[in-house]
């Protein structure tokens, strides 16, 4: 999970004896990769003897995290859908790894501290394309968007990545576009809507790590 490893190397790097390709930040890390998250190479991870593999509930998939532990290797899997959850989870997750609180958490709590009380948006949050899918239920990012001011218009949909039609949608305000997991971008998304459209960064909306301590006034500026 890229978040929990930036969360780990910004706290104590030379904890980490391993990370997935996607694992992008900082941008030094130099460790043994490990492919993706849906595909991690299970016996290099076994050769690395690792103390604690660092897992995410959505990401990784549950037989790869039971055939590590089948063989010994001890699984620390977060599963937040909220910034408090979050937050929460990275105190407990960094104290028991690293042996310490980092002072960036303690920057991220004061940042998103402070309710918002401004003027309100609906929007509509995809995150892929062929087929259409977008943010619905109880997610992270739907949580962090709130609490800038943008409710999601499918925010009560019974599935948390649900499918749609852009040509069939309920009423709202603004699309937000993020660059990850599928890459929206200027000339790849906007035209497929209605609505004014803010292309933003996947990794300020969607990560939960150092990149707390920022998200809130990048994303608030890309938002406009």
């Amino acid at each position: 999970m890229p978040s929990l490893t930036e969360a780990i190397a910004v706290t104590h790097a030379s904890l980490l004896v391993g990370a997935t390709d996607w694992c992008s930040h900082p941008a030094d890390l130099d460790v043994t990769r490990v492919r993706g998250t849906k595909n991690p190479d299970v016996e290099l991870v076994r050769e690395l003897a690792p103390d604690v593999v660092i897992a995410n509930a959505e990401e990784n998939r549950a037989a790869d995290l039971d055939a590590l532990r089948a063989s010994g290797v001890p699984v620390w899997v977060t599963a937040p859908t909220t910034v408090a959850q979050s937050l929460d989870s990275l105190d407990r997750m960094l104290g028991a790894v690293t042996g310490e609180v980092p002072r960036w958490l303690g920057q991220a709590r004061e940042v998103w501290s402070t309710p918002y009380d401004g003027p309100r948006r609906r929007a509509l949050i995809p995150i892929w394309r062929r087929p259409w899918m977008a943010l619905g239920r109880d997610t992270f990012a739907g949580d962090l968007l709130q609490r800038l001011g943008i409710d999601n218009v499918l925010a009560q949909s019974s599935e948390r990545y649900p499918k749609f039609d852009p040509r069939d949608l309920p009423e709202y305000d603004l699309v937000v576009l993020p660059d990850e997991p599928y890459a929206f971008a200027a000339d790849d998304g906007p035209e497929a809507f209605e609505r004014p459209a803010r292309t933003v960064s996947g990794r300020h909306l969607t990560w939960y790590g150092p990149s707390l301590v920022t998200a809130q006034a990048v994303l608030t500026e890309q938002l406009g």
